[in-house]
């Protein structure tokens, strides 16, 4: 696990408006991170506050639809 993997997550995110929508209709952090397991990316909720931290990102989500301000363009 490792935070190369979360960056690799958060571009694909920036990239893919489906896996955006997606993710961002999740609710909390832990379950988030098993989505993101589960569609093969390798990483912990440690990994993912640390590069969100590192980022000046928060994973605090807004509106409807609910989004987040994470995903790399």
């Amino acid at each position: 696990m490792s935070k190369k993997e979360v960056e690799r997550f958060l571009i694909t995110g920036g990239e893919d408006k489906d896996l955006r929508l997606k993710y961002n209709q999740i609710e909390t952090m832990p379950e988030f991170v098993v989505a993101a397991v589960g569609d093969g990316f390798d990483f912990s909720e440690e990994d993912l506050k640390a590069v969100l931290r590192e980022s000046g990102d928060s994973f605090d989500s807004y509106g409807n639809p609910r989004q987040r301000n994470i995903w790399w363009f």
